[in-house]
């Protein structure tokens, strides 16, 4: 069984770290390969020891805790994953990042799936440009535990199992969770680390015509690194074709408003199934043009109440 790191007083430790250090210089000039090795092992040990210490016993006590105790210390900071392994003193500490993420809520975002987020515009954190961070970064997004990540990744990791494509996996798992936030990491562990997976997510929503909103677009309540997919219902095809920038301009136009009942997003709450789509005031079927003086701005009880009267 590997060796536990020992807490203790950090300048004790580093005092008997240097000594043991001292008393390695002859080893290091005279001794074969082999009782090199053996020599620096007390001294590979003390240093875990120092570096698991510099996390007190009383905040933390278990190399998961101190892991946790410094994501939480520095919340939406980048944190190399070589500080992670010094404060947790374990050889197996990104299984317990993983175990924070996954059992315990945590949001924690590794820099693969920031970086996929970023590409598709899906990431903002002030001050943090995600196409920097590395594979081994990490960054707590919340100082807040979700209560039901453990049953999410449950279901997560069924539906990874299927034979689907990597969109379909997606939305299959949005579905199971219409109208709750799910994070980038879960959506990236459905899609079985495709890198494609944050531009099928987009791509759902802008050519598939699935409510599927984020922090940046659409809903700025939610916390960044999440996507939510506000009603199971998919737009008609011919709604599914208004141009991006046309959208944005009829939002804007409207104060991302409902025009009829005055809703916006302002108002939601997880018992509200309205979100904002737009209607279009001459029929496409009749001739009406994808154009923002031909598109308004309505919630989905509104719009579909429109159509029941047209």
């Amino acid at each position: 069984m590997p060796r536990r790191c020992k807490q203790g007083e950090p300048e004790a430790i580093r005092r008997e770290l240097i000594d043991l250090l001292s008393h390695f210089e002859t080893k290091l000039q005279t001794a074969e390969l082999r009782s090199k090795v053996q020599a620096l092992v007390p001294s590979f040990h003390k240093l875990r020891d120092l570096g698991c210490s510099i996390v007190q016993k009383k905040d933390a006590a278990s190399g998961i805790e101190r892991i946790s105790f410094y994501l939480r210390r520095y919340p939406f900071t980048v944190i190399a994953g070589d500080e992670l392994m010094v404060v947790a003193g374990i050889g197996e500490w990104a299984r317990r990042v993983r175990q924070l993420r996954v059992e315990f809520g945590w949001s924690i975002i590794s820099g693969n799936t920031a970086r996929e987020m970023a590409a598709e515009g899906d990431f903002g954190v002030e001050g943090i440009d995600a196409s920097t961070m590395s594979v081994d970064d990490y960054m707590l997004l919340s100082l807040e535990q979700d209560l039901e990540a453990a049953y999410r990744w449950n279901v997560a990791n069924t539906i990874r199992r299927k034979p689907l494509g990597v969109q379909d996996k997606i939305l299959e798992f949005l579905r199971a969770n219409v109208g709750k936030p799910v994070t980038g990491e879960e959506l990236r562990y459905v899609a079985k680390d495709k890198t494609e997976w944050a531009r099928r997510t987009r791509e759902l929503s802008t050519e598939e015509g699935w409510p599927v909103v984020t922090k940046s677009k659409g809903r700025p309540d939610l916390p960044v690194g999440s996507y939510l997919l506000e009603q199971d219902r998919q737009s008609p095809p011919h709604d599914r074709r208004i141009p991006d920038q046309v959208r944005t301009a009829v939002l804007s136009k409207d104060g991302y408003a409902c025009q009829d009942c005055g809703w916006t997003h302002a108002q939601w709450n997880r018992s509200d199934p309205r979100h904002l789509e737009l209607h279009h005031k001459k029929h496409h079927a009749k001739g009406g043009e994808n154009e923002v003086d031909n598109l308004i701005t309505l919630c989905i009880l509104c719009h579909d109440q429109r159509h029941r009267e047209e």
